[in-house]
Formats: structure tokens, sequence, C-alpha cells
């Protein structure tokens, strides 16, 4: 909840950039916001995956499902970078005007999650770990378009964010 408010925040210092025309306001927001939740899902990552046990036995998991239980966490922590990159990338795109490509976006995530969770289940014989590493999956493709869509030039820091060319 920190982290979305953070990506909210980011948003919200966005649009007031692009609104009052204070274009390295927006560049400092947006060249902040996207290291702050790959470090953010570092650390999510790390205390995700060493905690997980801890965190379902501090819930009163029940013993028969805490073994698939942390299965099931460990292989979604070990993805929560992407969730994080998609959450600041897509508010950022929001703030710029962009409400549809991050919805297009999540859209499809959902539909490609859906869809790997019937493979990795029914016919990977996956268990909770295909659901997990679907879930994964498709965060990771959604971060990816995301990101995709705020850089202008493959290999360049430069953001294009639709219209509005913000350069270093």
């Amino acid at each position: 909840n920190l982290f979305i408010g953070l990506s909210v925040g980011a948003g919200v210092t966005v649009a007031h950039g692009l609104g009052s025309g204070m274009t390295k306001d927006v560049h400092r927001t947006v060249h902040t916001a996207i290291p702050t939740a790959f470090v953010g899902g570092v650390i999510l990552t790390v205390v995700g995956i060493g905690g997980s046990e801890f965190f379902l036995e501090l819930m009163d998991t029940p013993d028969d499902v805490i073994g698939l239980s942390a299965t099931y966490m460990r292989i979604y922590f070990a993805g929560i970078i992407s969730g994080m990159l998609y959450n600041f990338g897509s508010a950022i795109l929001r703030a710029a005007g962009d409400t549809k490509a991050p919805l297009y976006y999540l859209a499809a995530s959902g539909l490609l999650n859906v869809l790997l969770n019937f493979i990795f289940v029914r016919f990977l014989n996956m268990n909770v770990a295909g659901v997990a590493l679907a879930t994964v999956i498709s965060q990771c493709i959604s971060a990816l378009l995301v990101i995709r869509c705020l850089i202008k030039d493959k290999g360049d820091i430069h953001l294009d964010l639709r219209c509005l060319k913000i350069h270093k």
C-alpha cells in the first residue's frame, strides 16, 4: 500500500508539472519514480521471499496449506518488481493523459494470466506454482508494455509520454 500511494503521488506530481509547464519537474519525477519502483520491488522481493513462511505463520495459516501458500508467495514475490514498475509507469501515463494504454495492458495481462493458469495447471500439472508463475509472467508483460510506452528510443533515457517530449 505504501508503494501504491507513492505511485499515485508520482502521478499527481507529473500531472501538476505537465499542467504548469514545468517539464524539468516532470523529468525529475519520472526519473525518480521508476528507480523507486525498482528499488522498492527489490526490497519487497527480499522481504517477501525470506519471510513468506513467517508471515503465513503470523496469520495462523493452517499447517496443511502452509507449504503450498509459501510456494505461491515466494514465486509471487520473485516477480513483484514488475508489479511495481507497472503501477508507477501506468500512474505516469495516466497523469500524462493516456488512460487507455495502461487499461489495455492490464486487460491483456489479465487474459494472459488466465490462459497461462489453464496451461500450467491443466496440462503441465504445476499446481500452485503454476498459478503463481502465470501471475508473475503476466505482470512482467504488463510492466514491459508500460515501460516500452514510456521510452521513446530504445537504449535511450528520453521519455515521450505520448505527445509531450521530455529530455535530459
